[in-house]
């Protein structure tokens, strides 16, 4: 049996908030840890019947970059659940919202240009 490692480093400010996430695994080959601007990161807990999560994103994380992230992360779930459950119809209907949610958020953000 194999053993992996994943390591995430989070700097923070004086705050508490993150300014800076490195992330590195023992399978990659990559001899450099990766920057990161968010990451979230999930578990599930069988006694508890819960997921148990970590979200977090840097201060200079952009609402686009944040949308962007938000639509690939719903895509690959999406994609995740479909491998797993071979529920297409479902995978179907949680690309469409993913698709919806980006759509929608492009919107209002031409809208909030034009304002300016």
């Amino acid at each position: 049996m194999t053993l992996s490692t994943i390591t995430i480093d989070v700097q923070t400010d004086e705050k508490k908030i993150p300014a800076a996430i490195h992330w590195s695994a023992s399978d990659t080959g990559a001899d450099k840890k990766q920057a990161a601007k968010a990451m979230m990161i999930a578990f599930w807990d069988a006694a508890e019947k819960a997921a148990l999560r970590i979200d977090l994103w840097t201060q200079d994380m952009m609402v686009d970059e944040m949308a962007d992230f938000f639509y690939q992360t719903l895509m690959t779930m999406a994609d995740t659940y479909g491998r797993a459950t071979q529920y297409n119809d479902q995978v179907d209907e949680m690309k469409q919202f993913a698709r919806d949610f980006y759509t929608r958020f492009r919107e209002k953000q031409l809208k909030e240009n034009k304002a300016q």
